[in-house]
């Protein structure tokens, strides 16, 4: 089968962001100030649809579970309406779509997330249909937050990382995201797939988890240069092609190329005061701009440039994807912002 463009995998959700004047106490309250109709939210979701919205022409395609219910039918309408291929995304009877409530400080963009798993807690290997993806790549995120491909696996560690060895088995490169939390469960989740995963995208957080190390200092600052050592220590842990880390203040990128590695790092955007609207996707879409930039051949130092000025693109606007319009317009902000 000859294999193009782009699948991603994983979960699904309908976000419902509201802004408030405060986060209270437990016990107390806060003045919803106005809320944002229901939105795009989850890995897959985010990714394929910011990528839609660049009118490249690059295919996509969607595997996810999805509860019989309203928010099904949006997801599965919306993906449709931007020419995204469903026919992995899979109805379960007597299952909710899976959301998550944002909610948002509006004097400092803070979120706070309150998730129902619905249906996304049963998405498990099967689903992936390899005789039915037919794309070059495939994203499976967020790990940490898929119920059944979290578990233990006697031989591969945990059922993701089998997964993702099916899928390059098949000839299928593979890029893993994960979630954002603060536990301990990186390295008996995160770590097994490693080794299967050709592109690794991740935050600061999410990479210092995995490595059981702070990459900012105490005071709260990151240094590039420990940010780069962590993603070749990434690197050194089994990912195949390119591990990139992404930060308010930037983002480095390691590739490993034969014997030798290739390392880039890039400053954010200078955005102006009032451009940022809202956070929520902005690491999706750095994400799927590093995806698009990979599946198109381009270098390092594009992937990155493009990466930050994607993400840009995504926080003029409080949802995840409706900020993004077109390549045009992720070169623009990247020119007219540029720390460079």
């Amino acid at each position: 089968m000859k294999r193009n463009g782009i699948c991603a995998g994983g979960n699904w959700i309908i976000d419902l962001i509201k802004f408030v004047d405060s986060y209270p106490e437990e016990g107390n309250l806060a003045n919803i100030l106005h809320t944002e109709e229901p939105a795009n939210g989850g890995s897959p979701y985010n990714v394929l649809l910011d990528l839609a919205r660049l009118k490249s022409g690059i295919p996509l395609q969607a595997v996810g579970a999805l509860g019989d219910d309203d928010f099904g039918s949006f997801i599965i309408e919306d993906c449709r309406r931007n020419g995204i291929c469903t026919e992995l995304l899979r109805r379960r009877p007597n299952q909710r779509t899976s959301y998550t409530d944002v909610i948002t400080v509006q004097s400092n963009g803070k979120r706070t997330f309150f998730h129902a798993r619905g249906a996304n807690a049963t998405l498990d290997i099967d689903d992936f249909d390899t005789s039915q993806i037919r794309c070059e790549i495939c994203l499976l995120g967020y790990l940490l937050l898929l119920d059944r491909l979290d578990e233990a696996d006697s031989e591969f560690g945990t059922r993701a990382a089998r997964l993702l060895s099916r899928l390059r088995d098949s000839g299928i490169k593979t890029a893993i995201d994960v979630v954002s939390e603060n536990s301990d469960r990186f390295a008996g989740i995160v770590s097994p797939s490693l080794k299967f995963t050709d592109y690794l995208i991740l935050n600061e957080i999410e990479a210092g988890k995995v490595l059981h190390k702070n990459i900012r200092s105490p005071e709260g600052k990151i240094s590039f240069k420990d940010a780069s050592e962590a993603a070749d220590a990434l690197l050194g842990l089994g990912v195949g092609k390119v591990v990139a880390i992404h930060f308010p203040e930037g983002a480095v990128a390691s590739a490993r190329d034969g014997n030798k590695i290739e390392r880039e790092s890039v400053y954010s955007l200078d955005l102006p005061s009032g451009f940022i609207k809202g956070t929520v996707g902005a690491g999706d879409a750095f994400c799927a701009a590093c995806l698009h930039v990979i599946y198109s051949g381009g270098s390092l130092k594009e992937m990155l440039d493009f990466a930050c000025g994607l993400a840009a693109a995504s926080l003029s606007h409080p949802s995840a994807s409706l900020g993004i319009e077109s390549i045009g317009q992720v070169k623009e902000l990247s020119e007219k912002y540029s720390r460079a």
